[in-house]
């Protein structure tokens, strides 16, 4: 099996990655750190034209503000982990598409054994029942911060797919009805300057997850990416002074006025 990696959201590098031998697109929507959302309508048409299948890991998004299939994606897929249990307390993944090739994955899977135990079934099943209720909150707060922070003037950039100055917002403004709960931004600091914010913040816990209902905050490049040089994270756009915030369902303002202040009192 050979694979070749084309830049995120780029349609046109996609068209001409495309080979005869070409079975399957694999891609996430929005993707994990910078949020970059594909055009999926164009990604089908390119793709049915070629008789590719087309994989979408959604995980982001959630099912309640983007529905892939919905523009003709093949197979969505979701870390059930995250946003669908929403507790960070259970291990598990969804893989939804038609029944023919869905069934291909249930069968594989009775092959192998990764099959989802009940208790951990029944987590899942228990988040999904407030799925709508903490995405609505999540959507909500990280929005508001990620318009704060991109007037802070210690933030260099911010990545949310809800901001203007993102560069796939309009695909994203026309594809989904809400941008999710993980806001991403470049600090004017280095390394440890970076990790100095990220002690100074009261309210989240430090950990690589996200889509629970508490806040989490990390450093990829210490976190994520820990096992990579400099140089080496830097050649896949991971940079020292990167944040990730993935919002909880705690108090909108006081997620926010701890960020600001872990940001004021480190400068």
């Amino acid at each position: 099996v050979s694979s070749t990696l084309v830049p995120p959201a780029d349609v046109n590098a996609l068209r001409d990655a495309s080979r005869p031998e070409t079975r399957l697109l694999i891609a996430e929507a929005p993707t994990n750190p910078y949020q970059s959302v594909p055009d999926l309508e164009e990604v089908a048409e390119i793709c049915r034209g070629t008789r590719i299948k087309t994989l979408i890991d959604s995980t982001f998004a959630t099912p309640i503000n983007f529905q892939p299939a919905s523009y003709g994606i093949d197979l969505v897929v979701h870390s059930a982990t995250k946003y669908l249990a929403g507790h960070n307390d259970v291990l598990g993944g969804v893989v939804a598409g038609k029944a023919g090739l869905v069934s291909l994955v249930r069968d594989l899977r009775s092959v192998f054994g990764a099959c989802l135990d009940p208790h951990a079934a029944y987590l899942i099943h228990r988040g999904i029942k407030t799925l709508a209720l903490r995405v609505e909150q999540q959507n909500a707060t990280a929005q508001a911060m990620a318009e704060r922070l991109e007037a802070h003037p210690r933030v260099r950039q911010v990545w949310y797919p809800g901001l203007a100055s993102h560069p796939n917002h309009e695909t994203a403004k026309r594809l989904m009805s809400g941008f999710g709960g993980v806001v991403t931004f470049e600090v004017e600091a280095d390394l440890h300057g970076t990790s100095r914010i990220v002690d100074a913040c009261r309210i989240p816990r430090i950990a690589p997850s996200l889509g629970g209902v508490e806040s989490l905050i990390e450093q990829p490049a210490l976190m994520s990416y820990f096992e990579l040089s400099t140089e080496e994270r830097e050649a896949i756009g991971i940079k020292n002074n990167l944040i990730r915030y993935a919002v909880g369902i705690e108090d909108t303002d006081e997620l926010i006025g701890d960020l600001v202040a872990a940001l004021d009192s480190t400068g």
